[in-house]
């Protein structure tokens, strides 16, 4: 079967207008090499990356524009290069964060290859060409639309679970709020018989963290000094394990209050700011806890991911509002809008 040559793709083209920089072009689909994997896809799922990257100001790591956007993404494998051993016709795939991250530590190497959607084109488009090392087999209970919420998100949960000490069963975790990386942390830490403390803004919000099995959830609108509350909630007060800390300057200094000696707080996102706030690195000292940055995570975590998702049957919760790829750019500026619950997601094909 001959393969299409011409395709629809979301440029960002670089500039000074956010959004609008974000243009939806025709263009070749790329050639197949050695090594390459030319994959159809069927779905894209949407990050805050993805227009801090397309607006000045809101993006501190490697870019270089124009690129096709998006990091995660589904599909089918079309063809492959000559050499490659990992994939054939049918694969179901999804792309990996990180392509320079395999294995193991994070490099200096990998850090500056840069990411899907930033510095290497990405998923915002029909067809993708992407090194066979550059992609994972999905679990077969996922759709491609559940599947593409996963490479930013799910990985950067799981790292943040498993990346340094390994969740065991009966420990405490916290989450803050509903975001995919949140929900995901959720679903991941039950499976593993962790206990799970959330916060949220909402009744509704609330009872969506109760189904997925948090076994506590704290108002942080009707109990601010929240950092008290849970840690009260821990045997014996000692506190938490580990925070999946996604607030940044307005909630670290309640993530303090509640980790337990020897705990992690796993620092993954700045939703309320990055500029200092009253909690302070000398904390980590005080507190005798671990302060760790992360960067979504390896190709082999999300391998052992993707293998949990599928023994433990988990099911990423996707927003109720799924964007047509033509949309894709009024999905960008729902999320923007902070509309979303769960993952929002586009199908493509």
């Amino acid at each position: 079967m001959a393969l299409p040559t011409v395709q629809k793709k979301w440029i960002i083209q670089g500039g000074q207008k956010g959004l609008e920089e974000i243009q939806l072009i025709e263009g070749p689909i790329p050639k197949v090499d050695d090594y390459g994997v030319l994959v159809k896809l069927h779905a894209a799922g949407l990050n805050p990356r993805d227009f801090g990257i397309a607006t000045p100001g809101l993006f501190a790591f490697s870019v270089k524009l124009p690129v096709v956007g998006g990091s995660d993404g589904a599909g089918e494998v079309i063809a492959v290069g000559p050499k490659v051993t990992k994939w054939k016709l049918g694969d179901r795939v999804a792309t990996l964060f990180n392509p320079g991250h395999q294995a193991g530590p994070i490099t200096t190497e990998a850090y500056d290859m840069g990411g899907l959607g930033g510095t290497i084109d990405g998923t915002f488009q029909q067809y993708g060409m992407f090194q066979e090392t550059w992609l994972v087999r999905i679990a077969p209970n996922l759709s491609y639309l559940e599947a593409a919420s996963l490479s930013n998100a799910a990985v950067t949960a799981w790292n943040a679970l498993y990346g340094l000490k390994g969740l065991r069963a009966g420990e405490w975790i916290l989450v803050q709020g509903t975001g995919g990386v949140s929900l995901f942390a959720v679903q991941f830490a039950k499976a593993a018989g962790a206990k799970v403390v959330a916060t949220t803004s909402s009744p509704a919000k609330g009872d969506l963290l109760k189904q997925l099995g948090a076994d506590h959830v704290i108002n942080y609108n009707e109990n601010p000094d929240w950092g008290l509350t849970a840690r009260a909630l821990t045997p014996n007060g000692y506190g938490f394990d580990n925070i999946i800390e996604v607030g940044g300057t307005d909630t670290l200094s309640q993530s303090v209050k509640a980790i337990k000696f020897e705990g992690v707080i796993s620092v993954i996102g700045a939703l309320s700011g990055a500029a200092q706030g009253n909690s302070k690195v000398i904390d980590a000292l005080l507190k005798i806890c671990t302060f760790r940055g992360l960067h979504v995570g390896s190709r082999v975590q999300m391998e052992e991911m993707m293998a949990a998702i599928e023994a433990n049957e988990i099911q990423p919760i996707l927003d109720e509002t799924v964007f047509s790829f033509e949309g894709l750019r009024d999905g960008l500026e729902y999320l923007a809008a902070l509309k979303h619950v769960g993952k929002v997601v586009v199908k493509i094909v």
